[in-house]
């Protein structure tokens, strides 16, 4: 078991924690991710960012499509004759080529029936094209190889937006001989790029003529009110202000054309105040923190038991001169040595104001995985020392 003490305001608190065997290369990876903290005094926060990557007007958005076609083409992989919805969708699609089958004669495990998915874009007009995405939904095994048949995709309000149609990526594969099997990735989800053709333009607010509103990515009351003075100072702008923090209205004046300046409007520069968060991936072993993270007054020990079991087998032969009857017999005997070795490292200590990516280089001198981090990061938080926002994934 491995032992951490933090000390937060001169109180200790100890934490135990068992003790990870991890390859020093991850904490070499946590030190190229917080590189750029160690080698600069400039902070996120005081890089200026246009308007038109912290926003969108309101109005510009994107449409959820979904359709329902099936895929033909595959070789063997498709849905079995126990899903019946396939096997009507195939006697309805040929019936549409003059072919009258019953669905009761039809035994193809060389097609599948799907679910179209994709976004259609603000202000897409007909003929413009956008990738889709296509899941099974019966039990076929894989969609490698197959081709979608033309297929209407509608949106939220019933109307047909676009036809889909064209050859699948699925960018893995499923390969089974008798009991073995060989998978990559979900054989049964694929994509095709530039697949459906736009039929109707997207629906979206038209903008007025004197009144525009801003919406936010991250709403906060600080940016909010920078964008407001922003606008005033660079465009002229008078009648405009926050009405909460994610959303800015403002009201131009008779005499301006709303197009050139939206065209202005987006390319302003603001400074965007961040939210202090540290996220952890604790399956992958990933931290990322941004540079406005902060930390209290904190010290850091750490200490590593191993315990190493090794057991050497010795073969003892009978003397020549016994007969086998005499129930003399070789004997294995075990010599077992148990090593228990543990180290120490002098504590880490920190003043108020150390950033995360300051700690992982002071955690690095005593040596712990990036596991370990994690869990420290963990207890400071508990601990109330680390002033940020911890996101576990």
């Amino acid at each position: 078991m491995a032992g951490v003490i933090l000390m937060n305001k001169n109180k200790p608190i100890r934490i135990t924690m068992p003790s990870i065997n991890i390859s020093r290369i991850n904490i070499l990876l946590l030190f190229i991710v917080f590189g750029c903290i160690f080698n600069t005094q400039i902070h996120a926060a005081e890089i200026a960012v246009r308007l038109k990557d912290l926003s969108r007007i309101e109005g510009n958005r994107e449409l959820a499509l979904n359709g329902y076609g099936i895929v033909v083409g595959l070789s063997g992989s498709g849905d079995s004759s126990r899903h019946r919805a396939t096997l009507q969708s195939l006697a309805n699609t040929l019936s549409n080529f003059g072919l009258q089958v019953d669905e009761r004669d039809l035994n193809s495990r060389n097609v599948a029936s799907v679910i179209i998915t994709a976004e259609l874009p603000a202000y897409s007009e007909p003929g413009d094209r956008i990738d889709i995405r296509v899941a099974s939904t019966g039990d076929a095994k894989s969609l490698s190889g197959g081709t979608l048949l033309l297929a209407p995709m509608y949106g939220p309000d019933k109307k047909l937006y676009a036809l889909s149609q064209g050859a699948l990526t699925v960018g893995g594969y499923d390969v089974s001989s008798f009991s073995n099997r060989s998978r990559k990735n979900h054989t049964t989800v694929g994509q095709i790029a530039r697949g459906a053709t736009i039929e109707r333009p997207s629906p979206h607010v038209a903008l007025k003529s004197h009144h525009i509103n801003i919406i936010l990515n991250e709403p906060d009351y600080t940016t909010a009110n920078r964008v407001v003075n922003e606008i005033r100072r660079t465009l002229g702008v008078s009648e405009v202000s926050a009405l909460h923090p994610g959303k800015i209205s403002l009201t131009l004046a008779e005499d301006i054309q709303v197009m050139p300046f939206i065209a202005r409007l987006e390319n302003i520069t603001v400074t965007p105040d961040l939210d202090a968060r540290v996220v952890v991936n604790e399956r992958t072993g990933t931290i990322v923190a941004g540079s406005n993270v902060i930390l209290g007054q904190i010290s850091i020990a750490h200490g590593d038991l191993r315990i190493e079991v090794v057991t050497k087998f010795d073969t003892t032969q009978p003397q020549l001169n016994f007969r086998s009857g005499d129930g003399i017999r070789t004997v294995v005997t075990p010599d077992t040595n148990i090593v228990v070795t543990e180290g120490h490292s002098e504590p880490v200590s920190l003043p108020a104001g150390t950033t995360v990516g300051e700690l992982v280089q002071a955690l690095n001198r005593i040596r712990l995985s990036t596991r370990d981090v994690i869990t420290i990061l963990q207890s400071i938080k508990a601990a109330g020392a680390l002033h940020a926002e911890l996101i576990i994934q």
